[in-house]
């Protein structure tokens, strides 16, 4: 009966230790599959991010070409005005000055006009 005792308790040993290097790839297994799951999340968010990125960057860039394009316009109707109004400014001094037109001030064009060559 020892003999079988003794058997019965080396099958036992090998069978729960069997039993323990199952629980042991089991827990390997799982917890493979787990880390894998979790590089699949951070890897699904990453392209997640950069596509985010990518369409904010368009969206910035596209939105900065706008107001540059915007302010070109605004300061090239601002230019407009201000050189129709100093035409219109000339015109009027022309006819002044047309007007009052003397002996000196025919002088005083020609010494300036000179004054240029």
């Amino acid at each position: 009966m020892q003999a079988s005792t003794f058997l019965e308790f080396k099958m036992s040993t090998s069978e729960k230790y069997v039993h323990s290097l199952k629980q042991i790839k089991e827990a390997e297994d799982k917890s493979q599959k787990e880390i894998d799951e979790q590089k699949k999340k951070v890897a699904d968010e990453l392209r997640n991010f950069e596509t985010y990125a990518v369409k904010s960057i368009t969206s910035a860039k596209a939105d900065g070409e706008k107001l540059v394009e915007s302010s070109i316009d605004q300061a090239r109707k601002k230019a407009h005005a201000e050189t129709e109004k100093i035409i219109e400014d000339a015109k009027n001094k022309a006819k002044t000055v047309s007007s009052r037109i003397d002996s000196h001030t025919v002088k005083e064009i020609i010494d300036i006009l000179l004054k240029e060559v």
